[in-house]
């Protein structure tokens, strides 16, 4: 066997598997946005039209704006807290391990099971979060999830309650990642702690940071089980993110072109917004120990 081919060989099944679920998908739903088949049985070629019912629909901003707005209600808490408890954590004591794991676990839950244990929490009156209100406010009926201003704010403490541990763990291996010796210098040099945060171990985890900033924005766009099992989109599309939205669109109208066109247009955007950040990566502070 020739040393040349060898490689494709072995990346042979790992490429059949990329093309069939990743690529081929891909072009399929750009394929797919250029036809209206809204009408059973009748499949009609209409280039940018699917598009152009796209941008008109005030539904699609909406969802847009939703999760604009989860986004950044789910990614800066959580990524503030993954680093604070990295850091607070940082020591590898038996304690700190213990609450490791424990801080990692809501990621293992299925979201589905975290939105059904999230919906006794948020039971009007008579939920967790209503009962511990209760003690301190008085009598509470509050329908977190059935008030527009309230409901997507719910759904956003479940994503920061889900992924800031899993988030943690990225942190965690970054601080590990530098040299004792530097954070050593830095205090004989008389830094102080936040000093040192700030002008050290910041820059220093900078990589580290802008991979998990694609994560957790990968996830806060791609997770949506939990609103199709609290709130569906409701109430009057204050939940309806755009993953939802493209679901609606394919699977109660049928339109499954629009649909496409909405995954082309969200598939573009999360793209774009992933290159920035690994440019923004590379340019990320690096040190060489000699």
């Amino acid at each position: 066997m020739s040393l040349r081919i060898r490689p494709y060989l072995l990346l042979f099944p790992t490429l059949i598997f990329l093309a069939s679920f990743t690529y081929l998908p891909v072009f399929r739903s750009i394929y797919d946005s250029l036809f209206d088949t809204r009408l059973a049985g009748q499949v009609h070629y209409v280039g940018w039209g699917n598009y152009l019912r796209l941008f008109h629909d005030p539904v699609f901003w909406q969802a847009c704006l939703n999760n604009l707005l989860y986004i950044l209600m789910t990614m800066i808490p959580s990524l503030l807290l993954a680093l604070g408890l990295a850091l607070a954590l940082q020591a590898n004591t038996r304690f700190n391990q213990w609450l490791r794991a424990a801080i990692f676990m809501p990621m293992v839950l299925p979201l589905v099971s975290v939105a059904t244990l999230f919906l006794f929490v948020y039971l009007p009156s008579m939920g967790l979060l209503d009962y511990y209100l209760s003690q301190l406010f008085g009598w509470m009926n509050n329908n977190y999830l059935g008030m527009e201003n309230s409901a997507l704010i719910s759904l956003a403490v479940i994503g920061i309650w889900k992924f800031t541990g899993y988030y943690m763990l990225f942190f965690l291996a970054g601080l590990q990642s530098i040299d004792n010796d530097i954070i050593a210098a830095a205090r004989m040099e008389g830094a102080n702690r936040w000093q040192i945060f700030w002008s050290v171990t910041l820059p220093l985890l900078r990589p580290t940071l802008n991979f998990v900033v694609i994560v957790a924005f990968i996830y806060a766009v791609t997770q949506i089980d939990h609103v199709a099992v609290m709130t569906q989109g409701g109430p009057n599309q204050s939940t309806n993110v755009l993953l939802y939205y493209i679901t609606q669109l394919a699977t109660q109208t049928n339109d499954y072109g629009k649909a496409s066109a909405a995954t082309f247009v969200l598939l573009i955007v999360m793209m774009v917004i992933t290159v920035v950040n690994l440019r923004m990566m590379e340019k990320g502070t690096y040190y060489e120990r000699k």
